[in-house]
């Protein structure tokens, strides 16, 4: 059974098959599909049929991967448990479940990852196996090993394999016996920031501190002088005990400006083990993936296949039963490294689906049943081109994204474009809170070819409706449309070297925003002149076709709208657009998203103009002698008190937000006046910490 996801429904194309259930057949790209198809029983004498799985299973996750779970889980006929936390009690994927129970108070220590209160949720539902997603306990070998005991299936490995590829350092030592690239580094446990020092100095500057327990870039800094690789083990170390209880480290080599290039590997109970084709994640800020592409623009089938081998390695050395991934860096000759193996389904796992047509939800419950792989190397083709951008609630204009809280308010998907997928966990109405993961949704398009994902991308970005929090599509819409990343031409380094200053968002524009008189428009620090008139016979309440001359430049535009919709299509000299106004009030100040930036722009008439200059200004706040959160999250520590010295760039406090530490520091050198926070406190975004003199 082959196929790829369409919408938020598997679609499967199969020439031997028959169906076990009623649903729509289709044609698509020469091929018949069957949507919301529950099973497609294939001529494999090793297919399954759902009832030869398990009758209930526990997910031990939330938000959206917990949701791409069930959704497998109800196509195999396989009843579900969702566990959730208080705050999550009307999550969608409580509601998605056929059963929810909750395991504790909002802060994951005491829901998700305890592993108490969840093995007492088994019991008491009798769920005979547990899918844990990714993050929580998806990699934690004493969840793995409890359930064991209890006779209860783990959807994963066994716990030999999260064992030796869960640490960084066994995991290396088994690649380089299993003959895979590995990375220059030492091999073994860093005690102290001392020795971190000397053994950064042995390897060489720049170098790669790591939690070894790690994953998600959480628990990693990049140092390239003694100083830095003091305050790199420190942060490490606490963000390694913070998010996964282990502050164990490890330094290695950083090879500058590489690619993360990862293989997605298969394997079950009987010494079968697949590589599925090559996921591109380069597009990171701070460690962690935001835009990834399977396959990637710049392997060979040389390269992959050989990347797929060692991949394949080093999963039978372990004896690695599941899904799993094994991650590479990628140099610009080609020569790859393996950085470290993720024994769990990816975030990014939806590219593979797409392109393999492989169900991998589906087949790591069949493998965890003992059931044997339904395919052979051979069978897996490269199909088409699928991008996912990863759509966070998040200020792009910060560091390229710190976390935002809110209430969705207004939350629609561009489910209308055609081969989209969405995976999200949260609704109209959902809220965004500081203590889990800000990520909103995996937004994931499919076409024949790279341009034609790409220009799904685009509309899909355009037409996503997100209001009540901040989010990044403003810096997913722009990447995806620069040249360099178009061309292909990326590293792990293309966020700060296409944006060294910091995201802006899209600077250059066309100005064709429209009404029906001489109006100014103030945007930004520059005023512009437009002129609007009619070319048609009448301005209608949902179509506008008009001339717009802005700075002595004529642009042609219409447009079927009304301000009460959220989306606005529009065409400008031939060019279809879709615009969002996010908010309009009786002072002509409007707020456009276009091309995924938020543009706030004042519309005034030409005597409105000439007596605004009369208006008081508000006076700036100066930000030099005060420190406010950039964020919402919980001050883990404050280095000074009233009447201490700092110097510019002293670090003041500390904030943990959705698990990540951030130091805040000193703006200029002076006397602390008065300090507002302690630590253990929770602050919001804008609140003031910290008053200088």
């Amino acid at each position: 059974s082959m196929g790829h996801w369409s919408g938020r429904s598997w679609s499967t194309a199969s020439s031997s098959g028959r169906r076990t259930s009623g649903g729509m057949w289709t044609t698509w790209r020469g091929h018949v599909n069957k949507i919301n198809v529950d099973l497609v029983v294939s001529q494999n004498p090793y297919f399954c049929l759902s009832f030869q799985t398990f009758e209930k299973l526990l997910i031990a996750n939330r938000g959206e991967i917990a949701c791409r779970v069930i959704k497998t889980c109800k196509k195999m006929g396989i009843k579900t448990v969702a566990v959730h936390s208080d705050v999550d009690s009307s999550a969608v994927h409580v509601k998605m479940a056929d059963e929810a129970v909750c395991v504790g108070p909002a802060p994951t220590s005491k829901s998700y990852l305890n592993m108490d209160a969840i093995m007492e949720v088994i019991k008491k539902t009798r769920a005979q196996a547990v899918h844990p997603g990714y993050g929580f306990l998806s990699e934690n070998k004493e969840f793995a090993r409890r359930l064991e005991l209890d006779g209860i299936t783990f959807i994963g490995p066994d716990t030999h394999a999260i064992q030796a590829m869960g640490d960084k350092i066994e995991s290396k030592l088994l690649a380089k016996n299993a003959k895979v690239n590995t990375i220059p580094g030492f091999d073994g446990v860093v005690k102290d920031a001392d020795e971190a020092v000397r053994i950064a100095r042995e390897i060489g500057y720049p170098v790669m501190i790591k939690a070894s327990a790690g994953g998600g870039g959480k628990g990693m800094r990049i140092a390239w002088d003694d100083e830095e690789t003091r305050e790199g083990f420190r942060f490490s170390s606490q963000e390694a005990a913070s998010s996964f209880g282990d502050d164990r480290l490890l330094i290695e080599k950083f090879i500058d400006n590489p690619r993360h290039i990862e293989i997605q590997v298969l394997g079950d109970k009987h010494g079968n083990a697949l590589w599925l084709n090559e996921r591109e994640c380069s597009i990171q800020r701070r460690n962690q993936k935001v835009v990834e592409e399977a396959p990637s623009t710049f392997l060979d089938p040389e390269t992959r296949r050989a990347m797929g081998e060692q991949a394949v390695a080093l999963a039978k050395a372990v004896k690695y039963s599941s899904a799993g991934t094994v991650e590479f860096l990628v140099d610009s000759k080609k020569n790859f490294y393996f950085l470290e193996m993720n024994t769990r389904l990816q975030v990014e796992h939806p590219v593979t689906e797409c392109i393999t047509g492989l169900d991998l939800v589906q087949e790591m419950i069949r493998v965890a049943k003992g059931y044997p792989l339904r395919h052979k190397q051979a069978d897996i083709p490269i199909n088409g081109w699928a991008v996912e951008c990863r759509v966070y609630a998040e200020d792009p204009y910060k560091s390229f994204g710190l976390p935002s809280i809110g209430k969705l308010s207004q939350y629609r998907e561009p489910l209308d474009v055609p081969n989209v997928r969405v995976d999200s966990g949260i609704q109209q109405g959902s809220d965004i809170s500081i203590y889990y993961d800000p990520m909103i949704s995996k937004l994931v398009t499919y076409g024949s070819n790279r341009a034609e994902a790409l220009q799904r991308m685009e509309e899909a970005l355009d037409n996503y409706i997100i209001r009540g929090v901040t989010h990044n599509i403003a810096l997913l819409r722009e990447v995806i449309i620069h040249p360099r990343f178009v061309q292909g031409d990326i590293s792990t380094k293309f966020l700060p070297e296409v944006y060294p200053d910091g995201f802006k968002g899209l600077i250059s524009i066309d100005k064709s925003n429209a009404s029906s008189w001489e109006l100014f428009v103030h945007l930004g620090d520059a005023t512009h002149s437009a002129i609007v008139s009619k070319t048609g016979s009448t301005f209608s309440s949902c179509f506008v076709s008009q001339q717009v001359e802005v700075d002595g430049t004529k642009l042609n535009v219409t447009s079927e709208w009304n301000l009460a919709s959220p989306l606005l299509p529009v065409t400008v000299d031939g060019t279809p657009r879709t615009m969002q106004c996010l908010s309009r009030d009786a002072a002509g100040n409007i707020s456009i998203q276009f091309l995924g930036t938020v543009y706030k722009l004042r519309i005034l008439t030409q005597l409105a103009a000439e007596l605004s200059k009369y208006m008081p200004e508000k006076v700036e706040e100066d930000t030099t002698s005060i420190l406010r959160s950039p964020m919402p999250g919980a001050v883990v520590a404050v280095s000074v008190k009233p009447g201490d010295m700092v110097s510019e760039g002293q670090e003041i406090c500390v904030i943990e937000a959705m698990k990540m530490q951030n130091s805040l520091i000193a703006a200029k050198t002076g006397k602390v006046k008065i300090v507002h926070c302690k630590a253990g406190e929770t602050v919001g975004e804008g609140d003031l910490l910290v008053e200088l003199e």
